[in-house]
């Protein structure tokens, strides 16, 4: 039965069911944390270094690992993380359910498609690596709407890139380690620094358009945090542009397919001796609620980053973590999930003068650009506030124009702040940011004679799948770019325009590696069955589903509620404490109902398989802000309010041998031995 069709067939109260879920929430009952051996070794060390990393206390590790586990191959130190299991599940009969599946009740499908190359995401990063290595191979973009549904799209200012004669690579890289509060690993600052302006080259050679200067030059912008005008962009609506290119050129390749509305449930995994290896990847096909298995000899994470964890962000729709999630399940190595960067200025709908009739799925950004073109922070009394909070005022990095105005709106007690660009000529406003004004005016509000209405929003995950120099991760055949991955560049707080740039120099470093990693591989046609199928949960019956969809959705806001109230822009211990429980019990829970209603371990409806993600990405995140006691860059905490030398390190999750105890943490399917494996 189509679930889809069958939602008018419920006459419940909406709210009921949701009530008596929630009834005794506070009773659930946690098992202990325990530690966690390393299964693998890491092939890390050829060039690509973490200098110093966090670990977790009491846990044993593979020698190797302490030893290759670097960006730089240099000090192997690791911040303590002392919850590797993450949260645990209260123990009850249900859990049985978990390790056991009943495949002829539910629909399994049997599609198998073989590929050289894997690409999961259709943003700047899976793009432009698609159309290098389909010079070599057959390729699968796998995206999970519209291919051009991605952050790149949404991506206002622009690409940043050392393309004056005035500018340096050497102060493009000062301005990054300061931004990034003196995190950021040297060797990739360096690396994205020198390489960029190549990348930015192949772009318009693809036919990517961007703004000329009465000279006939690049037209170069400024943005908070930098000391030269580097940023290439097209109006404020660079990514569009950038997605247009690649998209256009990649439909016109015939050695890639697109796979839309194809969303990834989980990565095909092995394990050889004491690595993993990635075979490809199990997708939902979300239009025909079909999955299909893609065996791959490699694969490309680009599936951009985690913004609806919490409730409010510019992220699209689609960002709900799902790459992060299905690493950490396949046992890649997790990083700086703590620094989650808010951007100080996402336009404040309660601002404006005509109210929108329905509330947005994703709050609209207004670009860092308005600040560098001279836009003025005030309060609602009109008082210029950000000179108070640090010498560059609105030039001043991301992280701390959000907390200045997180400060402002909690001491007045306001609901947002305004920007000011109306003092600048109306040509140039409107022709800089014509897609800012078009947005406004059509609330009512004119940009070139009154301020904007901002409010910070979730914006950009600077951690995700530790990669090294060349994408790769531990993961064997695994390789990571853009958003998902956490190459070292951005520290602490992305410099603005820096995550394009970022995707387009890693996306391009990763080609030759997959390369060599693809030529010296084969795809085993008969695989495809050594891993349990996905199944689809037809049967359970349009009322059952039609009560899980509706609990998923509002455990999905109650959840981004926890995060934005206690693990936002300004933190403390006792209060991620109270999330990290409140987390804990809130998924606890759901999975109980989940299979106190039927639900089995291998289901993948799209709604339940995104809060899967929503909740194992949370819980990173959380995890990695206990552990870090001081205050840097995007992570703000009362109780160690400063900065600590001896903490200037990275924090990294390693993966658990011991039995994941939630849903969210495991995958769908059992490891393989390299006996069993392609």
């Amino acid at each position: 039965m189509d679930v889809s069709r069958c939602e008018d067939q419920e006459q419940q109260d909406p709210d009921s069911d949701f009530a008596s879920f929630c009834q005794g929430i506070e009773m659930a009952v946690t098992i202990p944390y325990v530690g966690s051996h390393l299964q693998y070794g890491l092939n890390f060390c050829k060039g690509q270094s973490y200098k110093q990393t966090v670990w977790v206390p009491g846990v044993t590790f593979n020698e190797c690992l302490q030893r290759e586990l670097s960006w730089s191959c240099g000090v192997s130190k690791f911040l303590h993380i002392r919850r590797c299991n993450l949260f645990g599940s209260p123990t009850n009969e249900n859990s049985k359910s978990f390790r056991t599946f009943t495949t002829l009740a539910y629909l399994r499908d049997g599609s198998t498609k073989h590929f050289d190359f894997a690409v999961i995401g259709s943003g700047v990063a899976g793009l432009r690596y698609a159309l290098e290595v389909a010079k070599h191979g057959s390729v699968a973009v796998i995206t999970k709407a519209e291919p051009h549904e991605s952050n790149t799209n949404y991506a206002q200012g622009g690409v940043s890139a050392v393309l004056c004669p005035s500018d340096s690579v050497e102060s493009h890289m000062r301005d990054t380690i300061v931004a990034g509060a003196y995190l950021c690993d040297e060797d990739t600052v360096k690396i994205v620094c020198t390489e960029g302006p190549d990348r930015i080259r192949e772009l318009i050679a693809i036919g990517a358009s961007f703004d000329h200067g009465e000279d006939g030059n690049l037209h170069l912008a400024r943005e908070g945090g930098h000391s030269h005008h580097r940023i290439v962009h097209a109006a404020d609506m660079t990514g569009r542009e950038i997605e247009r290119a690649l998209l256009e050129a990649v439909i016109n390749d015939p050695n890639i397919s697109v796979f839309k509305h194809h969303f990834a449930i989980d990565l095909l995994t092995s394990q050889d001796g004491l690595g993993t290896v990635c075979h490809g990847v199990d997708a939902l096909n979300t239009e025909t609620q079909e999955v299909i298995r893609f065996i791959s000899k490699v694969t490309l994470l680009a599936s951009g980053g985690a913004g609806h964890i919490y409730p409010s962000t510019t992220n699209p729709l689609v960002a709900t973590g799902d790459g992060m999630a299905m690493a950490h399940r396949a046992q890649a190595v997790i990083s700086n999930m703590e620094f989650v960067q808010f951007h100080p200025t996402a336009l404040a709908d309660e601002g404006l003068p005509i109210k929108l009739k329905k509330t947005r799925e994703n709050a609209f950004l207004i670009t860092e650009a308005v600040r560098g073109d001279g836009g003025i922070l005030y309060n609602l009394s009109m008082e210029r506030f950000m000179p108070l909070y640090d010498e560059r005022a609105e030039l001043a990095p991301r992280d701390v124009v959000a907390r200045s105005i997180d400060d402002q709106l909690k001491k007045r007690n306001e609901k947002y702040v305004l920007l000011d660009i109306s003092h600048k000529p109306r040509e140039k406003i409107l022709s800089h940011f014509p897609n800012i004004a078009n947005e406004c005016l059509q609330h009512g509000l004119d940009i070139t004679r009154q301020p904007i209405p901002v409010i910070p929003a979730a914006h950009y995950m600077c951690g995700g799948v530790r990669a090294g120099l060349q994408g790769e991760t531990n993961v064997h055949g695994l390789y990571v770019a853009g958003e998902v991955a956490c190459t070292g560049l951005h520290g602490a707080n992305r410099l603005a325009s820096n995550s394009l740039l970022e995707a387009l120099v890693f996306a391009r470093r990763a080609v030759q590696p997959s390369i060599d990693h693809m030529k010296s591989s084969s795809l085993d046609l008969s695989a495809s069955n050594l891993w349990t199928w996905p199944v689809v949960p037809k049967s359970l019956g349009c009322d059952v589903m039609h009560k899980i969809l509706r609990i998923t959705k509002e455990v999905r806001k109650e959840l981004q509620s926890v995060m934005w109230k206690y693990v936002g822009i300004v933190r403390s211990t006792t209060r991620l404490q109270e999330a990290e429980q409140k987390i804990s019990e809130l998924e606890a829970k759901w999975e109980t109902y989940l299979f106190e209603h039927g639900w089995q371990q291998t289901m993948v409806p799209l709604e339940a398989c995104e809060l899967r993600n929503l909740f194992c990405c949370a819980k990173l995140v959380l995890s990695s802000a206990l552990t870090r006691h001081e205050s840097r860059g995007l992570h703000y905490t009362v109780d160690f309010p400063y900065l600590e030398e001896s903490k200037r390190l990275p924090t990294v999750i390693f993966p658990s041998s011991h039995p994941m105890s939630t849903w969210s943490s495991r995958q769908l399917h059992q490891h393989l031995t390299c006996q069993s494996a392609v």
